[in-house]
């Protein structure tokens, strides 16, 4: 694809855009793509009209922080060609073109490489705004295997969350240049597509040639020079490509060539084994929704599942389970994203149901024997060996923690009693509810109430927002750090919150968080009171108002509402607050209003 032609704006001059919003609609050379923005703030300008078309790369909207920056920028925008945008704006672009394939040097190693064939490439994509590089951490399709326009070819390691990368070509992987758990730049090319299964073994001797060339010439240059992927020879494929999609033939095909779909469409075909061919649209213009291809699905018999032939389609927890448990991974059915296994698959498999993070699966107990002591535990823990790179994540963690000593801040500590919310939890944990969903419902009410704390900075300007969406910090197994969003905090009743908690919880820790649910700059709660932590400062993150510190509920002796000497529980929370927006008695109210909810309103959090 070298140029995109619009087909709808989906967000008109002065609309709110937020992270992950779909702002228009481009017709790429294979399909319909909804486009997401990664910034925040307002479209300012639209520079490329529907109908028309820009090359990739090329400006074509303008996103402002403030509705006050829209005037600013008015008819002194750049022209389409321009990339250039005013100081606090951002732009929106088509996908970043990736840099031509660089000539072979003229030297005798290359002037022996083979004619550039037929191919297309895949390129390492920017997941997001700020990412410069990305590490693929696994390949969902090897060389010789054939590859379907919105196929999964692989998943990429990005700041937030590892991301399902699709492809928007078709054909035959013929040499894949960026191994799983190596890292390439945006826009560079990690594996190259051959037209027809006839021509891979030109398009791999091109594409090894190519590498080795560039090699060379980064050495004859006393550049930084790095090892050229070893070349696997593509397998003879002995079976026809297996498809999983449903063809019945009392369906008559309804869409030929292009089919246009919604994003969300696709992604339920493609998880229900729905062709798409066969469906018929009731969207704008005749697009396929989901419903759609819902009631497609319910109109077709169910398929008896079939193992997957050739490449398995794993995470790493489910290869080491599968492993332990002498578990044929061919034989078990994935029911993860594009029909990955996981861990929980393989459990299944081996007829034991899983484990809830946490929980220690239940034993019979013996009546007739009382329990030993358990034995102090002698297990060391495993240190690693000198310097450790840090993944993406860990890196994208750093980097935020060094910006937020640009935002003036000051603390506030709170005591609160915890009876009351302490009673509350015990009638409502047998329900499913979660402390975690208690103290985001206290909190987003007290938000709520006060606005101030819920506002963000703009340059000259306090950004109200209507919407109470309350994030909390979550620790990653591997490293880093991710604050899941619940959206609405406020307005949602508390069943719901911990069951949208639990299932955000699960999603962090195997990173598949869309950007939406855990950026957008939500006051933030950060629970340390598990460990037994007493009270601790937070670090406010930029584009935030307010970050909670949350201490453990610890019983304390005191004098008792009668007179009399007794013991309470009580808890100490510490707010971090951006001072260029909320003062000091802002900060004092909000947690004086907190402190009455946890304490003498709790059925409000229960409405």
């Amino acid at each position: 694809m070298t140029e995109g032609r619009i087909v709808q704006w989906l967000k008109q001059p002065g609309d709110r855009v937020e992270v992950g919003e779909s702002v228009m609609v481009v017709e790429s050379d294979k399909a319909d793509m909804d486009v997401e923005s990664f910034e925040a703030g307002y479209l300012a300008l639209i520079q490329v009209e529907e109908g028309e078309s820009a090359d990739v790369g090329a400006t074509v909207g303008i996103i402002v922080e403030s509705k006050d920056d829209i005037s600013k920028v008015g008819t002194s925008a750049p022209a389409p060609a321009a990339t250039k945008a005013p100081a606090s704006s951002s732009q929106a672009q088509a996908p970043t073109p990736a840099p031509p394939t660089p000539e072979a040097p003229k030297t005798a190693a290359s002037s022996a490489a083979p004619p550039k064939p037929k191919l297309a490439e895949i390129f390492m994509p920017a997941l997001s705004s700020t990412m410069t590089e990305g590490k693929i951490v696994e390949w969902a399709k090897g060389e010789g295997d054939k590859v379907e326009v919105g196929d999964m070819v692989m998943v990429v390691e990005s700041d937030k969350a590892d991301m399902d990368v699709e492809s928007f070509e078709e054909g035959y992987i013929a040499h894949i240049s960026v191994d799983a758990g190596q890292s390439c730049v945006v826009g560079e090319p990690v594996a190259f597509l051959a037209k027809t299964e006839a021509e891979i073994p030109l398009v791999k001797a091109w594409a090894t040639s190519t590498s080795a060339g560039a090699s060379t010439e980064k050495a004859t240059t006393s550049e930084p020079s790095t090892s050229a992927t070893t070349a696997a020879a593509a397998e003879a494929q002995a079976a026809p490509p297996v498809t999983t999609t449903s063809t019945p033939a009392s369906m008559p095909v309804v869409n030929e060539g292009r089919i246009i779909a919604s994003p969300l469409a696709k992604a339920t075909a493609k998880k229900e084994g729905i062709d798409l061919k066969y469906v018929k649209g009731t969207g704008p213009s005749g697009r396929i929704v989901e419903t759609d291809v819902l009631k497609a699905k319910e109109a077709q018999p169910v398929q008896p599942y079939t193992p997957p032939v050739g490449k398995i389609i794993a995470t790493p927890d489910a290869k080491k389970v599968a492993k332990k448990e002498k578990i044929d991974l061919a034989a078990v059915k994935g029911t993860g994203n594009f029909g990955r296994i996981t861990a929980e698959d393989v459990l299944r498999a081996a007829g034991k149901a899983p484990v809830e993070v946490g929980k220690a699966p239940a034993t019979k107990s013996s009546p007739a024997k009382p329990a030993a002591a358990p034995e102090p535990s002698k297990t060391t823990t495993e240190i690693p060996a000198g310097a450790v790179a840090m993944n993406a994540m860990q890196k994208a963690v750093a980097q935020n923690m060094t910006a937020s000593l640009t935002t003036p801040v000051f603390r506030l500590t709170y005591t609160i009693k915890t009876r009351a919310l302490d009673e509350l939890y015990a009638k409502l944990k047998p329900k499913g509810v979660t402390l975690s969903a208690l103290l985001a419902k206290a909190v987003a009410i007290a938000l709520s109430r006060h606005p101030i704390m819920n506002a963000l900075y703009s340059e000259d300007t306090i950004v109200y927002r209507s919407e109470v969406n309350v994030a909390m910090a979550v620790a990653l197994k591997d490293g880093g750090l991710i604050t899941p969003t619940l959206m609405n905090a406020d307005k949602t009743d508390l069943y719901t919150l911990s069951r949208n908690w639990k299932d955000m919880i699960q999603r962090a820790m195997d990173k598949k968080l869309t950007p939406k649910e855990y950026s957008g700059g939500a006051f933030i709660i950060s629970n340390l009171g598990m460990f037994g932590v007493d009270q601790f400062d937070a670090i406010l993150p930029p584009g935030v108002p307010g970050i909670l510190a949350v201490g453990a509920s610890k019983p304390v002796v005191g004098l008792q509402e009668n007179g009399l000497v007794g013991v309470h529980k009580e808890m100490k929370v510490t707010m971090t607050a951006d001072h260029r927006i909320i003062y000091g008695a802002d900060g004092a109210e909000f947690l004086k209003e907190l402190t009455n909810i946890i304490e003498n309103e709790t059925t409000e959090l229960v409405m």
